[in-house]
């Protein structure tokens, strides 16, 4: 098992600029420490017989439909339907303040 201790944890934060109080920082060791013991438990899975898989998506195919081209909704129809609209374009709550 790869070694970690508290210094680590303190250097780690530091290169991270993340602040971390003392109780953090052992919640984080003791993460870390769980993690690094199950990475240890998957290296003893034999995997020779295994094939390496380069994608996680291999030998998937594209199972969604296809798109099909149909007349869309008359504009007014569609600016009635919303809950406010002004000249011909629905109006929405400002997203971004300058």
């Amino acid at each position: 098992m790869a070694k970690i201790d508290k210094e680590i944890i303190k250097n780690l934060t530091t290169l991270c600029r993340i602040d971390c109080t003392e109780d953090e920082q052992q919640a984080l060791f003791e993460d870390l420490q769980k993690i690094l013991k199950y990475v240890d438990q998957l290296e003893e899975v034999d995997t020779s017989n295994v094939e390496p898989s380069y994608h996680v998506l291999e030998g998937i195919h594209n199972v969604m439909r296809e798109d099909i081209v149909e007349k869309s909704m008359p504009r007014q129809v569609f600016l009635d339907l919303s809950p406010s609209h002004t000249g011909g374009m629905i109006k929405v709550p400002q997203v971004i303040n300058k």
